[in-house]
C-alpha cells in the first residue's frame, strides 16, 4: 500500500510528519495548503468543495502510486465523506491535542472509525519509523491481513537475533492466551557482535517460522528499548511465560555460532 493519507485537525502536527516520513520513503508529499494554492484555486471550504478537494487529492496519489512510488497527502480530510473520496489508503490520524483556530472545521470534523496508525505526540521522528515499518509489513510477502489492530494482544520484545523454536513457542503461547501478537524488534543491529542482523532479515525469518499462525501477528521495528517502565494499573498485565526447560535451552548465541560456519 503506497498511498499514505495523514489526516487531522489544523495545527496537530500533520506536516511535520508528513516531512519526516517522506523522505524514509521517498515519497511524493502533497501538502493541501500548497495544492490549494497551485491548482484547486477553484475550491472554498464548504462541505462539498472540501470532498472535491479530497477526491483531487487521492487522483494525484494515485497517479504517483501507478508509476510505483509512495504517495503522501497531509490535510484535514474531515469527514468520513471526504475520506471516501480520497479513496483507499493508509489512514494516519495526527490528534495531538494541539488547539486548531478554525471553529467551523472543528466543528465539522468527524474523528475516523478506523486508522493504521494513530499518532498522539509531535515526535514526528520516531512516529515516521514506526510507520515505515507498518507499511513494510503490509508489503511483506506475509503480511498482517487478517490481524486486528483493536484486538486484544499479546506484546513480545526482544532483539531475535536471530529470532529461533523458543521465541516461535514463546509468541504462540501468547497467540493461544490472548489471541494474537505483536513482536516488538529491538533496533540493535551491528551494535556489538551479539547483533549481528537488520531488521529485514529478522522480519523474514519470523515469517518463514510463523506461517502457521499467519494473520495472528505482526511485527514492528522499534529502537533500542532498554527499560519499561509503568505507574498505575492502566489496563495491561506484565506475566512472565516459564516454557519447558529443553525450549528455555535454546541459545541463539550457538545458533548465530552455527550460521556463520554455514
Amino acid at each position: 500500500m503506497k498511498k499514505i493519507l495523514i489526516m487531522g485537525l489544523p495545527r496537530q502536527g500533520k506536516t511535520f510528519l508528513a516531512n519526516a516520513l517522506v523522505p524514509l520513503l521517498n515519497a511524493v508529499h502533497f501538502n493541501a495548503d500548497e495544492v490549494r494554492a497551485e491548482i484547486n484555486k477553484d475550491l472554498g471550504f464548504s462541505n462539498e468543495d472540501r470532498v472535491e478537494q479530497a477526491r483531487r487529492m487521492g487522483w494525484l496519489c494515485d497517479q504517483v502510486v501507478k508509476a510505483g512510488h509512495y504517495a503522501v497527502a497531509d490535510f484535514v480530510c474531515p469527514t468520513h465523506e471526504t475520506r471516501a473520496a480520497f479513496g483507499e489508503c493508509f489512514r494516519v490520524y495526527v490528534t495531538t491535542g494541539k488547539a486548531s483556530p478554525y471553529a467551523d472545521t472543528v466543528t465539522m470534523f468527524e474523528p475516523p472509525d478506523w486508522t493504521h496508525y494513530n499518532v498522539y505526540t509531535q515526535d514526528a521522528e520516531f512516529h515516521a519509523r514506526i510507520i515505515q515499518s507498518l507499511l513494510k509489513e503490509v508489503e511483506s510477502p506475509t503480511p498482517y491481513f487478517g490481524f486486528d489492530w483493536r484486538a486484544p494482544t499479546a506484546l513480545f520484545l526482544g532483539r531475535y537475533q536471530p529470532f529461533h523454536e523458543g521465541h516461535k513457542t514463546l509468541v504462540a503461547e501468547g497467540i493461544t492466551r490472548v489471541g494474537q501478537a505483536c513482536i516488538a524488534v529491538r533496533d540493535t543491529t551491528d551494535t556489538d557482535e551479539k547483533n549481528p542482523f537488520d531488521f529485514e532479515f529478522v522480519r523474514s525469518r519470523i515469517h518463514e517460522m510463523m506461517t502457521e499462525h499467519k494473520g495472528k501477528y505482526v511485527v514492528v521495528q522499534v529502537p533500542n528499548i532498554t527499560n519499561v517502565f509503568y505507574g498505575r494499573d492502566v489496563g495491561y498485565s506484565v506475566e512472565r511465560i516459564d516454557l519447558p526447560e529443553a525450549i528455555q535451552a535454546i541459545s541463539a548465541t550457538k545458533i548465530r555460532a552455527k550460521m556463520k560456519k554455514a
